[in-house]
């Protein structure tokens, strides 16, 4: 029996058409989307369903250079809170685009993970900043990561509520617009890197 996930989208059509993402992004058809941490090991991240992934980033938006983001009431750490969201924001994205939402997901972290980034290098006592290629799992957590804090972002402090704000920010990446947060990040390393090289 094929399960759905939240048991309202289908996971049997799903496409992933990024080639060097596919064994990192999991769309099995759950019906409970928990984990609970058990995935150990190498590369054990991309076991975990991609809408999990999605789901735990939520409760720890993360750094943003230095500065660490500040957690509000919806970053609880609660994994209902965090699933509660995502629910709400793919009832939103499913209502203005008439897609599978999950696949509208997908499609927003493949646009917005960037291939090149930099790292900095000491050679005789000197810095530089050297370019390098992105392995395809922290692509796409690097992707997942700017989607959550760009559509944070956009809620601090205001009206708009955060399922909103995340239904936005997945909508502007799948489509590649630059108004979002992920793609400008993702544009920015790519332009440092080929500075570097």
């Amino acid at each position: 029996m094929e399960f759905k996930v939240f048991d309202l989208y289908d996971m049997k059509d799903i496409e992933i058409s990024d080639e060097a993402l596919k064994p990192y992004i999991n769309v099995e058809g759950k019906l409970l989307i928990k984990t609970y941490g058990r995935n150990i090991g190498k590369f054990a991240s991309s076991k975990s369903h991609i809408v999990e992934r999605m789901a735990n980033r939520i409760s720890v938006p993360g750094h943003v250079g230095k500065k660490h983001k500040i957690i509000t009431s919806w970053a609880s750490g609660k994994y209902s809170n965090s699933v509660k969201i995502i629910i709400e924001a793919f009832e939103i994205i499913e209502r203005k685009k008439n897609e599978n939402p999950v696949q509208v997901l997908i499609k927003a972290i493949e646009k917005s993970s960037p291939r090149d980034e930099i790292t900095t290098i000491e050679y005789g006592g000197a810095r530089y900043p050297q370019a390098v290629d992105v392995s395809p799992l922290r692509r796409v957590n690097l992707s997942i990561r700017w989607i959550v804090q760009g559509s944070y972002q956009k809620c601090f402090g205001k009206k708009k509520k955060m399922a909103e704000s995340l239904a936005n920010e997945i909508i502007l990446a799948s489509e590649e617009n630059m108004e979002s947060y992920a793609m400008k990040k993702k544009n920015e390393s790519e332009k440092q890197a080929d500075a570097a090289r």
